[in-house]
């Protein structure tokens, strides 16, 4: 199977790495943090103008993380979907936001920075959204340890 928008991204000078494609035969590419701004503009510019989802994941055994994220592009007969991983050490994770390509990311990324606490650069609002602001830990990394304290089971 061809991978039509590497070919196109090799063509044009842009660095990435082809990692194939997945079981559901989706593109997969991996970028370095420090291009996602500009590799998103040019995969907009290119037409995957909507953000189907984005994730993000602790590599095992636990040396990166990792954002994920799916675009659907139309405007063809059969839509092409692109999936785009961004790896980022763990010590200090950044990656930039890329909520001013695709409003469809707000949530997204406030999640990824509330479970796994990866920063997304030059975010306008970045807060935790799903766990309390005075928690200390990011729930999602595969070195979290759960606190040694028991809940009050069937209290009235």
């Amino acid at each position: 199977m061809h991978c039509r928008l590497s070919a196109w991204l090799v063509k044009h000078g842009v660095i990435h790495r082809s990692l194939g494609f997945d079981y559901q035969r989706i593109e997969t590419l991996q970028i370095k943090s420090s291009d996602w701004n500009s590799i998103a503009i040019i995969l907009y510019v290119y037409g995957y103008n909507y953000l189907r989802s984005q994730c993000a994941y602790d590599v095992p055994p636990g040396g990166l993380l990792a954002s994920h994220l799916m675009r659907i592009e139309y405007g063809m007969d059969r839509p092409e979907e692109v999936c785009v991983k961004v790896f980022t050490p763990r010590r200090d994770p950044r990656i930039p936001f890329v909520f001013w390509v695709w409003k469809s990311v707000d949530f997204q990324e406030q999640e990824s920075y509330d479970m796994l606490g990866i920063y997304y650069n030059n975010y306008p609002r970045l807060k935790r959204i799903l766990i309390p602001e005075s928690w200390i830990e990011c729930l999602l990394r595969k070195d979290y340890k759960a606190p040694n304290f028991y809940e009050i089971q069937n209290a009235h």
